[in-house]
């Protein structure tokens, strides 16, 4: 970590820098809706009117950093820019969406379909790994669909170990762990 507000933290790797959220990032979340496989719930891709919108994912944007403002020691979802372009690549972070709740939050991660394949996911998440680490976490969770390889093999590398796997209809759901302190 080499900076931040007094409200988020800034992680910065040789290629990547990962700075909080803003409302101004909403074109590309409405992208990485776009780009969403077909697998991925119907919940989480445009619906047929074309929702969330832009204009919904800035609100929803701008909620969350508002409510980050209050909370600054929060699990949070950071913007992953490329730092030799300045260009917005999608997020990666911690959520409290996940099984362990704020205590053990769930590692996310999304990347446009052009920066796949590059090792930016891996190098993404590798950062927030280590921020969880020094912020003291037990442990993290991700959940990932069995057919997404590429997120499985980020998480295998990071030393995600799987724990379960739930059938939700559509796929398989695999829930992952990572011990942060020796258990």
């Amino acid at each position: 970590m080499t900076g931040g507000t007094a409200h988020a933290p800034v992680l910065e790797t040789p290629r990547l820098v990962l700075r909080p959220m803003a409302a101004e990032d909403a074109e590309v979340h409405h992208r990485l809706w776009r780009e969403r496989d077909p697998r991925v719930p119907a919940h989480r891709r445009p619906d047929e009117h074309g929702r969330p919108t832009v204009a919904d994912l800035s609100a929803r944007l701008r909620d969350a950093s508002a409510t980050h403002e209050t909370d600054p020691a929060a699990p949070a979802l950071l913007t992953v820019v490329l730092r030799e372009t300045s260009r917005t690549l999608g997020y990666c972070g911690l959520s409290t969406q996940g099984p362990g709740g704020e205590a053990e939050p769930e590692l996310a991660f999304e990347l446009l379909r052009a920066f796949h394949g590059r090792g930016l996911g891996a190098e993404c998440a590798s950062a927030v790994v280590g921020l969880a680490r020094t912020q003291g976490y037990p442990r993290l969770w991700a959940t990932v669909w069995d057919w997404n390889e590429p997120s499985r093999r980020v998480l295998a590398r990071l030393g995600f170990r799987e724990v379960d796997r739930r059938d939700a209809g559509h796929a398989v759901s695999l829930t992952t762990v990572l011990a942060l302190r020796d258990e």
